[in-house]
């Protein structure tokens, strides 16, 4: 990443702890300089999103990460909800789960997912997606600005 890229502002909806804290130990470790936000399930997403209850003063975010098995309404549902919606449809979501099963990849797909990654178990692999996730949706890709 150069100097010159302004920093975005990242959405992990996330409900597992340990997949959190790799996340985050990723961009500590790459120096990533974007903010990231945690929410941990569907709900808090969509309330993050529209900024209900405590979220409201939360930034749009410029990209989602987005677990597909959460508690309260799954990454599938909150997924429809983004890209159905015409002030969210813009935001880039990465599905990032655990799930390598052809059906979760093609529904994500028709969802209108932007990128599909199958979380690595090892650390360094997982931390090495994460940085070229956040490479490519910073340095190479040309995202609208809110």
């Amino acid at each position: 990443m150069t100097a010159s890229v302004e920093p975005i502002q990242v959405l992990l909806v996330e409900d597992d702890p340990g997949d959190e804290l790799m996340t985050r130990e990723a961009f500590e470790d790459n120096k990533i300089n974007n903010t990231l936000h945690v929410v941990r399930d569907g709900q808090e997403a969509l309330d993050f999103l529209y900024r209900n209850g405590t979220y409201g003063d939360a930034p749009r975010p410029d990209l989602i990460l987005l677990d597909l098995n959460l508690p309260k309404y799954d990454g599938r549902q909150v997924l429809q909800r983004i890209k159905s919606d015409e002030e969210l449809a813009h935001i880039p979501v990465v599905v990032l789960t655990t799930s390598s099963a052809e059906e979760d990849i093609l529904r994500s797909y028709r969802l209108h997912a932007n990128a599909y990654v199958t979380k690595p178990v090892d650390l360094n692999q997982f931390i090495a997606a994460v940085r070229q996730i956040d490479e490519f949706f910073v340095s190479v890709v040309k995202l609208p600005r809110n």
